[in-house]
């Protein structure tokens, strides 16, 4: 049947506004590219930089073979439904697996009635994102070689089947009800990721840099550890801000469609939601970079610039998870709570000689699974309904325990964090141990020491590093191999 004129206009802003958040997350790749080459020593901004681009492009080509079909690929046969949320779809369950999509390989059945080409977009943009995560944590030390198979595993399998338990209606995690039980009644609230993305993310970074060890000089022969800050303020400033408008795609634009009225309400829709959610997410990064900026500065005695983005970024990925289910104050709450996750992990990793660079597993891992408790604990019973389209069950659903929901919210988010943890550790704990003992994973000392840049990538990111008055000091590709051939003969 032809659509009449308010169908199709309401369908076509709904595809604009998931576009635009859909471009509103890529650009965090480029505040990811940035935010690294500035975290890391400058004879590596080359090689970082580089990874990030890989990390767009193999993760284009893996999540459009596979990783789209393994996170949304379900039964062919369905029908939409006027959801509130990316995910919430209405599909016949009949032969759709819980564990993993099964259709939809390649985009072969895109557009239908359930996701177009549009809804592809905005999920590839999100699957890059955990890719550019994880390289972080294994930075200025990783052959590149290993850049390409761990991020087109993980971006076409490892994190495509966490996406789909959560975001997928049939998915064993997943909050919809679609004529099925779901988890404890309530299944697990994850709106934007805080572990579907960031968690997945950082324990695959953990297990990277667990296995790779401490960069070269990390660590002195005590075991006390040496300063190896980042090279520019400036990158990691700039990245900072572009991560965060990025990040109003990111959470906002998980609603999916826009135009989506309450029932029962006068005036509010999801346009009222997306609007609160770009504020608890704002107050949620703010106040842990607030709070960031004043503890470091009692630790450690000055005004940390680098310390405080990162504060930030760990707050924006707290509330990620429940950001559409939280009032503005939780939010605040919200965002003390993991900046202290974030100071409290760095410290324990010190302690442990852990070595990431990007602080990736401590930020997106700790405060990703925080961001999963948090929810469990302040999620309001009103935003839940108006989230997951609640009003169409009968009976009432499980919200945050403080608020007085129960056990079954709480209890779930606490099944997805443990389930999230052992699956990364089971797929890219095995894939980087093999690499290791394959001799594919970490460079030589030599290498290390002289810089990725140099090493690998045939010249430095900087035209400074090339004039320096020692001639014994590689400028250029050519020149390392005939210093390193001659150290050798």
């Amino acid at each position: 049947m032809k659509p009449t004129w308010e169908t199709s206009v309401t369908d076509s802003i709904n595809t604009i506004y998931l576009l635009f958040s859909a471009y509103l997350v890529f650009i965090m790749q480029l505040g990811f590219a940035m935010l690294c080459a500035g975290s890391v020593r400058a004879k590596n901004a080359t090689n970082i930089m580089l990874t990030n681009v890989v990390d767009a492009v193999v993760g284009s080509l893996s999540f459009y073979l596979f990783g789209f079909a393994f996170a949304f690929g379900s039964s062919s046969s369905s029908s939409s439904s006027s959801s509130t949320s990316l995910t919430h779809h209405i599909i016949n369950n009949n032969n759709n697996n819980p564990f993993i999509g099964t259709h939809s390989f390649a985009l072969s059945d895109i557009p239908n009635n359930t996701y177009d080409y549009s809804f592809f977009l905005y999920q590839w943009a999100f699957a890059i994102a955990v890719a550019g995560i994880a390289s972080g944590s294994v930075a200025e030390r990783t052959h590149f070689a290993a850049y390409l198979l761990f991020s087109f595993f993980l971006t076409g399998l490892v994190y495509p089947v966490v996406a789909h338990w959560v975001w997928s209606v049939p998915g064993w995690l997943s909050p919809h009800y679609s004529g099925r039980p779901i988890l404890f009644g309530s299944g697990a609230i994850d709106f934007a990721g805080s572990g579907a993305v960031h968690l997945v993310g950082g324990i695959a970074g953990l297990w990277g840099s667990i296995i790779e060890g401490p960069r070269v000089g990390r660590f002195d022969a005590f075991g006390k550890a040496v300063p190896m800050r980042g090279h520019n303020a400036t990158l990691v400033v700039l990245g900072t801000f572009l991560l965060w408008f990025g990040w109003f795609g990111f959470n906002p634009g998980s609603f999916d469609k826009i135009l989506v009225g309450y029932p029962g309400s006068t005036g509010q829709g999801n346009w009222t939601a997306v609007g609160r959610t770009a504020v608890t997410t704002t107050l949620a990064g703010s106040t842990a970079g607030l709070v960031t900026l004043f503890a470091r500065r009692l630790l450690v005695g000055h005004w940390d610039a680098l310390d405080v983005c990162n504060g930030v970024l760990g707050g924006f990925v707290a509330i990620t998870s429940g950001c559409s289910v939280v009032e503005p104050w939780a939010a605040i709450v919200c965002g003390f709570v993991a900046a202290c996750v974030l100071i409290s992990l760095n410290m324990l990793a010190l302690k442990l000689k852990f070595d990431d660079p990007l602080e990736a597993a401590q930020l997106h891992g700790g405060c990703g699974a925080w961001g999963l408790i948090f929810t469990g604990l302040f999620a309001k019973e009103e935003f839940v309904v108006q989230a997951f389209d609640a009003d169409q069950t009968v009976g009432a659903r499980p919200f945050g325990l403080l608020r007085g929901g129960g056990w079954g919210l709480i209890g779930a988010q606490v099944v997805e964090l443990v389930a999230i943890v052992v699956w990364v550790s089971v797929t890219m704990g095995p894939l980087f141990y093999g690499l290791s003992k394959l001799g594919l994973l970490r460079i030589s000392v030599d290498d290390e020491v002289a810089g990725l840049d140099v090493s690998s990538h045939g010249g430095y990111a900087y035209e400074t590093q090339t004039a320096r008055p020692d001639q014994n000091y590689p400028r250029f590709y050519a020149d390392y191999v005939r210093l390193k051939e001659e150290s050798t003969s």
